[in-house]
């Protein structure tokens, strides 16, 4: 704690009035873009990751970046949903995976689980992805199985998305485009998911991230790649 309020201080006495002028306007309301949706995951900070200043990013965090299909759970996920559309009218939604996700690894293997029936209880909002893991990659198993579960799941929570009705609306106008991204924490880099070769791929300078913009289920060609990084990319 003694850490966290060293923090404040130094925030006021540098950051703070250092930057007067963005936190005044900031006061008169918030235009943010984007709709992050990511893990609870100490080592996600997504300002830091985007270089985003405060306003620009409109954050939902929770367990496994998970967005329950619309009528399923009454609660902060739907809510910070359509707050997003309707009241800030975001033009982007992105689902932001990790490596090492800890969830992912409860989702697979629950049994850790069974003193935490309340985490196990909002997994089960994921529980497609685990039937989409069973059922298409048997073979796998450790990092490989865990991997895969990472990347399918951010592709389900964007199905997700789809089933709420503000998102299909936007999506029907062409005023929203939403982007499936998973971040290595080791490498530093993020990888978006391309809808046209159903692969992840790093973003860089060169390469912009795709955007995934049918109102439609995300139809799946083949199975994704359990490395991280695409082969041509790593060359």
């Amino acid at each position: 704690m003694e850490k966290l309020v060293r923090g404040i201080h130094h925030f006021q006495t540098t950051h703070f009035n250092a930057n007067r002028e963005l936190f005044t306007k900031l006061s008169e309301g918030q235009q943010p873009d984007t709709l992050m949706i990511t893990c609870s995951d100490s080592r996600i900070s997504p300002d830091l990751l985007l270089q985003t200043q405060p306003g620009e990013l409109f954050v939902l965090r929770n367990a496994g970046n998970i967005i329950p299909p619309y009528g399923a759970v009454r609660g902060g996920e739907a809510a910070t949903v359509e707050y997003a559309i309707k009241a800030l009218n975001i033009a982007h939604i992105v689902v932001m995976g990790h490596s090492h996700c800890g969830a992912m690894k409860g989702l697979m293997s629950p049994e850790p689980l069974t003193g935490m029936p309340l985490v196990a209880e909002w997994l089960g909002h994921a529980s497609a992805t685990r039937h989409v893991v069973e059922e298409c990659y048997p073979d796998l198993t450790g990092q490989d199985l865990l991997n895969a579960a990472i990347k399918e799941n951010v592709l389900v929570q964007l199905d997700n998305l789809r089933t709420y009705p503000a998102v299909a609306a936007r999506l029907g106008k062409g005023e929203l485009t939403l982007h499936g991204w998973v971040y290595e924490i080791e490498s530093g880099r993020i990888l978006a998911f391309d809808a046209e070769s159903s692969r992840f791929v790093s973003i860089s300078a060169e390469q912009p991230p795709a955007a995934v913009t049918s109102r439609q289920p995300l139809m799946r060609k083949t199975r994704l790649s359990v490395e991280y990084l695409e082969a041509e990319t790593a060359a």
